[in-house]
């Protein structure tokens, strides 16, 4: 891991490799770790770069109110240009699908391609805002431990294995409480961005979980439909955490992909 010092602060990553960048970023209320089959088994295939966002994980704590998602995407692009980098493949998680989404909107010149993993393009709805509104009272009054037990069975499909359970309660735990309460806030309140898959001018993938509850596989079906240059793939015996629950299926829809795109 190293860091990256940039005028918006400073954020680790983790780097390996060389040639094309494939930039990954994680989900709510998780850190870079969770990438860490993708930064290795996809040994070859350019260089990976897996970051914390901001108040995750070793990057600078927040102590905002609220973090926007488009505040994630202004980071994003000030660390990849402090990296020196000019256009990557940029592969979100869950809420880092709502990052790359802003990117994609906001600066288009600095995608070589997209790819939303267990992720979705629309606003929450006044339900879903309420539900987040409470998980962060319920997280910070209950503890992380609450939140963790929460998360086991909302995220991940009944055959998950321990390991995939103990590496999703890891990063969890080690969540600020102020971190949490922030990102809900900024996730309630983002925009529907399907629009912007709909004007995409670079490929697009989208994958999830045979079993995500979170967001069901017809979304990833519709999101590839809606893009120009779209594609869609279902995991099986996945939930919403496919990168920890089946990496290996993930890292071969992302050999391939890459070979694709670059």
């Amino acid at each position: 891991m190293e860091f990256v010092d940039t005028a918006r602060g400073r954020f680790a990553v983790r780097r390996e490799g060389t040639g094309p960048t494939a930039l990954f970023l994680h989900g709510f209320p998780l850190d870079s770790t969770m990438w860490l089959d993708q930064i290795v088994g996809l040994d070859g295939m350019g260089e990976r770069i897996a970051l914390d966002l901001r108040g995750n994980g070793h990057s600078e704590p927040t102590h905002h109110e609220v973090v926007n998602i488009d505040v994630h995407a202004d980071d994003v692009i000030a660390v990849i240009e402090a990296l020196g980098i000019l256009k990557v493949d940029l592969i979100g998680f869950s809420m880092g699908g709502y990052v790359a989404l802003s990117i994609a909107q906001r600066y288009p010149d600095r995608l070589r391609s997209l790819a939303l993993v267990d992720s979705r393009a629309d606003a929450d709805s006044d339900a879903a805002k309420a539900n987040r509104a409470n998980a962060a009272i319920r997280a910070t009054i209950q503890g992380r431990e609450a939140l963790a037990q929460e998360l086991f069975e909302v995220l991940l499909a009944p055959s998950a294995s321990l390991l995939a359970k103990a590496r999703l309660r890891t990063m969890v735990e080690a969540c600020s409480f102020e971190t949490i309460v922030a990102s809900q806030a900024g996730m309630a309140k983002r925009p529907s961005r399907k629009k912007v898959l709909s004007s995409l001018d670079v490929p697009f993938l989208a994958v999830v979980g045979e079993h995500d509850g979170v967001t069901p596989p017809e979304l990833s079906i519709a999101m590839a439909d809606t893009a120009p240059d779209g594609m869609s793939v279902v995991i099986p015996d996945a939930g919403h955490m496919t990168p920890i629950e089946q990496p290996q299926a993930l890292n071969a829809i992302l050999r391939e992909w890459l070979k694709k795109v670059r």
